[in-house]
């Protein structure tokens, strides 16, 4: 599959999923480039049909709510690059990596957050947080009850310091 035509394709799936029309995104992207495409220009765009600048790949990002790397993602397919084909591996791995020092993207973002959530769920402290979760949910409920914490204290058996209350 040509580049353009992967970039077409998601394009199209953004524009679909977001509930716009041909008419809508070509508008959408008129703030951004100076003036709007027609339809029949997003129309020859999500079929790749054309090659895109720099700047109508933000454009499109912006007005699609999404991020640059988004619009390149493809199914797992080869691309057809200008002078080669790219296998589906590799193209994938270019928008994957970016080096150790480059700054992140949406997707290792979402990894990292992931990875450290797992390692967060496994430690045994994690019933601790829980119980002072419902421990603050409780003194925030009494507290719009209007308890007095000596009261309060008792309900959920830990000791409140009244002057904090004061």
């Amino acid at each position: 599959m040509r580049i353009e035509a992967a970039i077409g394709r998601q394009i199209s799936r953004l524009r679909e999923a977001r509930q716009m029309s041909l008419t809508q995104l070509g508008q959408a992207l008129g703030p951004y480039l100076g003036k709007p495409w027609s339809r029949q220009a997003v129309h020859q765009a999500e079929r790749g049909r054309r090659a895109f600048t720099a700047a109508e790949m933000a454009a499109l990002a912006l007005a699609l709510d999404t991020s640059v790397p988004a619009l390149f993602l493809a199914d797992a397919t080869d691309i057809e690059l200008p002078g080669a084909v790219v296998s589906a591996e590799d193209y994938q791995g270019i928008l994957l990596y970016a080096g150790d020092e480059a700054p992140r993207d949406g997707i290792e973002e979402l990894l990292v957050a992931l990875r450290d959530i797992r390692q967060i769920l496994s430690r045994p402290a994690l019933a601790r947080l829980a119980k002072i979760e419902r421990v603050a949910e409780e003194v925030a409920r009494a507290g719009q009850a209007g308890d007095q914490p000596a009261r309060l204290s008792g309900r959920i058996g830990i000791r409140l310091d009244p002057d904090l209350y004061s």
